[in-house]
């Protein structure tokens, strides 16, 4: 049975990975659930244990992962390894002893514990000394009730909080001003600033070969010499062809070498993650993973359903889709200045044409928005279940590909 996961990052004060959120779904019967939440978290637990695994999906991070009033109480937790969860308490669960008495049971066995979207209750204190986090949805309070919040926590220094639902960094800004430690939501894959952007040397060697690359009839010979001209580049390319995706026969003696063992569709791929890898620099790593992951979705999803169409331009569009968040420019000036193809730039600005049809598919699944994927799927004549299949492909896809780079 086919099991699917979105997940959503959460990030420390200097904005590097903490932890994932898990959100899951097992089958298109309850991907728009018509199940209650004790059986989504049991079905989640299996899916964990039979088809995805936890490291596979965290990057060796921790896993925020929602538990009910009743699984909480049954002790489901424990049926996952304590260094890589957080018990998320959900806001649905009533404070009471028998829950409390599950909580401590659960922190002496060394448990991470949080309370999801957290509003202010008194019966809470009593959880206070054995809870760890404590969830703020800034889209739902308010600066009065989130210094409510504040005040009842500060005789707790065990307590960290965690700003959910941050889309801006000027709530990212307010959030860690007030003494937030943790941070989840797409702040980070906006702009920061807005400014004029002049590429780098180094920025401008890797431009130069997605232009060589993007031509119809693409010279080995240029491409061979730019990345003779560049150290870096040189270094990156040969530990790329060491990876064990590659089968070779024998050892590689040359740039050109490892070029050719490439092929063309590969080297279009390898120049693509060079290009976000030179401009995503002083950027949260989670920044790069999800703009693989956006890339590997939309060229799976050409594949199966406009297999005419060259692949690379789809993966170059998921690529490019966070580029303005990388170097926090405006789109269309930056689009002005790389060399692709007029109709990948209207996707990436206008958002016109098919291409773009699969990254707001892709936005959605991120999102865990599954009733609108599903909607848009049928709108758009797409199957369903094929495309949850790609995005989670895109994830491993891209969590192994990271790592490369």
């Amino acid at each position: 049975m086919s099991f699917y996961a979105a997940r959503q990052p959460i990030l420390n004060k200097d904005k590097t990975l903490f932890a994932y959120e898990l959100l899951f779904r097992q089958s298109l019967e309850n991907v728009f659930p018509k199940i209650n939440d004790n059986q989504a978290t049991a079905k989640l637990i299996e899916g964990l244990q039979f088809n995805l695994g936890l490291e596979t999906l965290t990057q060796g991070t921790l896993a925020f992962i929602n538990f009910t009033h009743d699984t909480l109480l049954d002790g489901y937790p424990l049926l996952l390894p304590k260094e890589q969860i957080v018990v998320e308490i959900l806001e649905t669960a009533t404070p009471g002893k028998k829950l409390l008495k599950a909580c401590i049971d659960l922190k002496e066995k060394g448990y991470i514990l949080a309370l999801d979207d957290y509003e202010h209750d008194p019966l809470w204190r009593h959880f206070f000394p054995y809870i760890d986090i404590i969830k703020i949805d800034y889209s739902l309070s308010s600066h009065e009730q989130i210094k409510q919040i504040l005040d009842e926590v500060r005789p707790y220094p065990n307590i960290k909080l965690l700003a959910e639902k941050i889309e801006t960094y000027s709530e990212f800004q307010h959030a860690l001003a007030i003494g937030c430690d943790y941070f989840q939501g797409y702040f980070f894959s906006k702009p920061e600033v807005i400014k004029s952007i002049a590429f780098q040397p180094s920025q401008l060697s890797v431009v130069n070969l997605m232009a060589e690359v993007s031509k119809s009839e693409p010279d080995i010979e240029k491409i061979s010499a730019t990345f003779e001209g560049d150290v870096e580049l040189s270094f990156k390319l040969l530990r790329y062809a060491q990876s064990p995706v590659f089968k070779r026969v024998g050892k590689i003696e040359s740039l050109r070498q490892a070029i050719v063992m490439f092929g063309m569709e590969e080297l279009k791929r390898f120049i693509s993650l060079l290009f976000t890898a030179q401009f995503s620099q002083g950027k949260p790593q989670a920044l790069t993973v999800m703009a693989l992951a956006r890339a590997r979705f939309c060229e799976q999803m050409v594949r199966m359903n406009k297999p005419s169409t060259e692949p690379s331009s789809a993966f170059l569009i998921g690529l490019l889709s966070l580029l303005d968040a990388m170097v926090d420019t405006n789109i269309v000036e930056l689009m002005e200045k790389l060399p692709i193809a007029q109709t990948l730039k209207d996707a990436l600005i206008s958002r016109q044409g098919e291409l773009a049809n699969y990254l707001k598919l892709c936005e959605l699944l991120e999102a865990a928005d599954w009733q609108a994927a599903d909607d848009f799927c049928h709108q758009s004549g797409y199957a369903m279940e094929p495309s949850l299949d790609c995005f989670q492909q895109g994830l491993q896809w891209a969590s192994e590909r990271i790592k490369m780079l």
